[in-house]
């Protein structure tokens, strides 16, 4: 992360569930009330924060509608969206080297996770070659 937080909801720096959470605390929102809107439940909301699960595609143009954020930038961080909070470039350098050290792993364990989903499926294709 650059010192004065210009990549703070980029895609190694947050997960679509820390911009959601940000974009509906910007729009002075509570996750029942999203939900309301929505038409789904605050656990699905709370679901969509953590990281658990995603939102369909018609969920998601709504979100980005009642927040004022593009789909791009929910899903990826680039687009229209939010800046940096005001209070990141008051972070001192030690918080900055940690918050790097934590998205650094965190783009980390996507990518072993993704690698693990490729060999996965190769393996199951592997074994569905023998049975057959």
């Amino acid at each position: 992360m650059n010192s004065d937080g210009s990549d703070w909801f980029s895609p190694e720096a947050a997960t679509f569930g820390d911009r959601l959470a940000a974009a509906r605390d910007a729009a002075s929102m509570t996750q029942a009330q999203l939900a309301k809107r929505l038409g789904v439940k605050a656990a699905t909301i709370r679901s969509w924060e953590n990281d658990l699960s995603e939102p369909r595609a018609n969920h998601l143009s709504t979100i980005a509608g009642l927040l004022n954020v593009s789909i791009m930038w929910l899903i990826n961080g680039e687009g229209e969206g939010l800046d940096a909070p005001d209070d990141a470039g008051a972070l001192t350098p030690d918080v900055l080297e940690i918050l790097s050290e934590i998205r650094d792993l965190r783009a980390q364990f996507r990518a072993s996770a993704e690698k693990l989903g490729r060999l996965e499926k190769a393996l199951r294709m592997k074994l569905k070659d023998q049975v057959e």
